[in-house]
């Protein structure tokens, strides 16, 4: 015999209530460093050159022993990968054992082959053969387009930046908060008119379990309402991220967002990673990076433009049991907020670069009273 809701008494009503619905999805606590350095084994380490012709780096974000179960969604018109496809849930290889995120357009992807280098110095890697050592490091990709806004077209990164990134990332004390804003990859961006760089941000799930992201912000579309000069995303940040006031109209009349400026030719891309500790399949990952997508969406107008390369990552420890439906659920949708969150917390990370290529105003710069 089916209970009536009636019978079930109001127990099972505050269940599924807006109160139970609001506690499952929507503003949740931050993990201790807000970065994704709370999913606990993975280190991330920035090379970052600026100076002397340079505005560029290298971000390198270092599997836990073992690996990362990874997968991986690209959307922009114009990406710069390596070794994506495979993140195919239906390749044979099941784990990667760093990501590596760099400026350098696709000169930039040298980079990934210094962190191999090194990780199979020591070992770490597929096992290729008997002996110790006979190994090959499963080093994923993408890049951003960043060329000569240090003033030097030539000066990109490659294979020694990105062995000096991965330097860093082993030598990285487990849960050492993400260093945002103009570093690694992060060092030569733009968003939308504006100085784009490194942002992350975790949110702690039902039961303990832990989602972070990170993105490389670099974006052709805006992440600035030219109504009020507010992120997109604001509304979005959850209780450990930086309060935002509304900024006063007049800094929001000035700001001239770049869809309303005279088209030009221009190469932009944003990047991301987003993981867990639950344990996912590759499939599952690749949705996780998918649901990452739809967090750049609500932070950035437009997203996925011909003039992007926008490429997410998916990746799982796999330290936790996998979720049941209710907790993926809850993933996904934290997932995709870790994103949003990521992008404003970088806008506001960024401080304002001049070179001999330019001037970019960062978005503290241009909204003080936002920030003050």
């Amino acid at each position: 015999m089916t209970t009536s809701g009636a019978a079930a008494g109001p127990s099972a009503a505050a269940a599924s209530g807006p109160s139970a619905r609001v506690a499952r999805y929507g503003h949740r606590g931050s993990g201790p460093t807000n970065s994704l350095s709370d999913v606990a084994g993975v280190r991330v380490g920035h090379e970052t050159r600026i100076g002397a012709g340079w505005l560029s780096g290298t971000t390198v974000v270092l599997a836990p022993e073992g690996g990362l179960v990874a997968g991986v969604d690209v959307r922009g018109g114009g990406p710069g990968t390596r070794e994506t496809d495979l993140l195919d849930p239906r390749a044979s290889v099941e784990r990667v054992h760093a990501i590596v995120f760099s400026g350098g357009s696709a000169y930039g992807l040298a980079a990934a082959s210094g962190v191999a280098d090194l990780l199979g110095e020591r070992g770490i890697g597929f096992p290729v053969g008997d002996r110790p050592g006979e190994v090959v490091p499963i080093v994923p990709s993408a890049v951003v387009f960043d060329l000569g806004r240090g003033g030097d077209f030539g000066r990109r990164p490659g294979h020694a930046e990105g062995v000096a990134a991965a330097r860093v990332a082993l030598a990285a004390e487990p849960g050492t908060a993400v260093t945002m804003g103009v570093v690694g990859a992060g060092a030569g961006t733009l968003a939308g008119g504006l100085k784009g760089g490194i942002g992350s941000a975790s949110a702690v799930l039902s039961g303990g379990a832990t989602v972070a992201a990170l993105v490389v912000l670099n974006s052709h579309g805006t992440c600035v309402d030219p109504a009020t000069g507010e992120p997109l995303a604001a509304r979005l940040l959850a209780p450990g991220d930086v309060r935002l006031r509304r900024p006063d109209q007049a800094e929001a009349r000035a700001w001239v967002p770049p869809h309303f400026l005279p088209p030009t030719v221009v190469q932009n891309t944003t990047l991301g990673l987003v993981a867990t500790d639950l344990t996912l399949t590759k499939a599952q990952c690749t949705k996780l990076a998918g649901v990452g997508q739809d967090g750049l969406a609500r932070a950035i107008d437009p997203a996925h433009t011909l003039f992007d390369g926008d490429t997410i990552f998916g990746a799982s420890t796999a330290t936790r049991p996998a979720p049941d439906l209710p907790l993926h659920y809850e993933l996904l949708d934290a997932a995709a907020r870790c994103v949003s969150r990521a992008v404003v917390r970088a806008l506001l990370a960024a401080e304002p670069v001049t070179t001999s290529a330019g001037s970019w105003p960062s978005y503290s710069s241009v909204f003080p009273s936002a920030v003050r």
